[in-house]
């Protein structure tokens, strides 16, 4: 099966996440990602691993933690979601996506896996489009050789089809309100899913900062007789510092009293969590004998690179990439212009998806906004731009519409001074749109065009 041919296949099984209703009427377990590991004769039990769960900073977390792995030696499989541009991009080898032909080399061996499972009964219905594109990363990691692996969970995590995997640690980043429709409407039931990752035995490593989060965490890990490590007990900051949103830090790690310096290449003060987040992963694994250590954590740091969050790609006018997809991002970012744009006119470009807290979002974001532009991101679950206009323009001062992201950004980029900030944001499904636009129109850094690692 060609490269093509393996796209049109996945992409043939649907949406990646279900309608809310579909939700209620689908059957979720780890039944078909279990047979198809078997069958496959555990491809994901070739490497050890790490497996990330949590509503903010996962991706970012397991950014920085495959960097880390990587300055230490090792050979690193990394594989996240969504992607921006190509779906490659969330299946990565030294930190690379794997190439075209690879991806249908493993496609090909999954399908065919898939398709006798199904003609012997042995799966009962088809595997999802995350089901299989999980497989075929086990499958690439075990074909490439990889020497560790880092997962981040797609969504919650009890059910997470990369929640066949028995890591070495299960990391949890912040705990806050997202797919409400999915994983519960209070922050204890969603922290349920999330620590559903947590295994008998585990070693646990927690990031969560909210209450009732932390105690859901602990009750599992309790159930489950695992050794849990919550990540402000591990760290003193003793500096931190910042240079036009890009911040550093000096901290302390308790257990052997060593100092770390943290220069995060990512912005926002928020990054400073998800960089102590994957150092401490990273000083537990050396506790586990991996050979890590902390000139390897620092120069992993410093070296990451995780598009599509507070992403700059141009200036006058400035340009920023951001996934902000819900109310906790939403703050983030707000905080992000407090702190480093107070004194520059913002022109926010906005599309979301239809299970988002649109309105919240909207408070948070729109009023700082000194024009938003709405737009729909061409992606099935989209909200429309005329119902986008009815939730949320009543929190703009000024508010237009736009039928899609090429025309929202040639708006703004024909209103904007070349003092202004323009922010993309809403949905990295609108973000990877955006980028392949600007990609196309020669906008990006040259060290992001054409063939750059994303």
């Amino acid at each position: 099966m060609s490269y093509s041919e393996a796209l049109r296949y996945l992409y043939a099984l649907g949406r990646e996440l279900a309608s809310p209703r579909q939700a209620r009427v689908q059957k979720f377990d780890l039944q078909n990602i279990s047979t198809l590991a078997e069958l496959m004769q555990h491809p994901e039990r070739r490497s050890p691993c790490v497996q990330i769960a949590g509503t903010n900073g996962k991706g970012s977390t397991a950014a920085m933690l495959e960097s880390i792995l990587r300055a230490a030696g090792l050979r690193t499989g990394l594989y996240t979601s969504p992607h921006l541009e190509r779906i490659n991009e969330r299946i990565r080898v030294d930190g690379e996506p794997i190439a075209d032909d690879e991806f249908a080399a493993s496609f090909d061996r999954v399908r065919q896996i898939i398709e006798s499972a199904m003609a012997s009964g042995a799966l009962a219905a088809h595997p999802t489009f995350f089901e299989c594109l999980t497989t075929l990363a086990f499958d690439a990691f075990a074909q490439a050789g990889v020497e560790f692996a880092v997962y981040e969970v797609g969504m919650g995590g009890r059910l997470d089809a990369t929640s066949v995997v028995v890591p070495e640690i299960a990391v949890i980043t912040q705990i806050d309100f997202d797919h409400e429709a999915y994983l519960g409407h209070s922050l204890e039931e969603i922290a349920r899913e999330k620590a559903g990752i947590i295994k008998p035995n585990a070693t646990v490593l927690s990031a969560a900062e909210r209450p009732e989060a932390r105690a859901a965490i602990a009750r599992r890990c309790e159930d489950q007789h695992a050794r849990l490590f919550e990540l402000d007990g591990l760290w003193k900051i003793s500096g931190v510092h910042s240079n036009d949103g890009f911040y550093s830090a000096r901290a302390e790690w308790f257990r052997d009293n060593s100092v770390v310096n943290l220069n995060l290449p990512l912005p926002g003060k928020f990054q400073i969590r998800n960089a102590l987040t994957a150092a401490a992963t990273a000083g537990l694994l050396a506790e586990r004998d991996f050979a890590i250590n902390w000139k390897a954590v620092e120069r992993g740091i410093a070296n990451v690179r995780w598009p599509g969050r507070l992403e700059k790609i141009s200036e006058r006018p400035a340009i920023f990439l951001d996934g902000a997809h819900n109310p906790a991002a939403a703050r983030e970012l707000r905080n992000f212009w407090d702190e480093n744009l107070y004194d520059r006119r913002i022109i926010l470009i906005y599309g979301a998806m239809r299970d988002k807290a649109v309105d919240e979002i909207a408070g948070l974001l729109f009023p700082r906004a000194a024009r938003v532009i709405l737009t729909q991101p061409n992606q099935s679950r989209a909200i429309s731009v005329d119902v986008l206009s009815q939730i949320a323009c009543h929190h703009a001062a000024n508010c237009e519409s736009a039928a899609n992201a090429t025309e929202a950004i040639n708006r703004a980029r024909s209103i904007a001074s070349p003092e202004d900030a323009i922010f993309i944001t809403g949905s990295l499904f609108l973000v990877g749109e955006a980028r392949s636009i600007l990609r196309s129109a020669g906008s990006l850094p040259a060290f992001l065009r054409p063939n750059a690692t994303l």
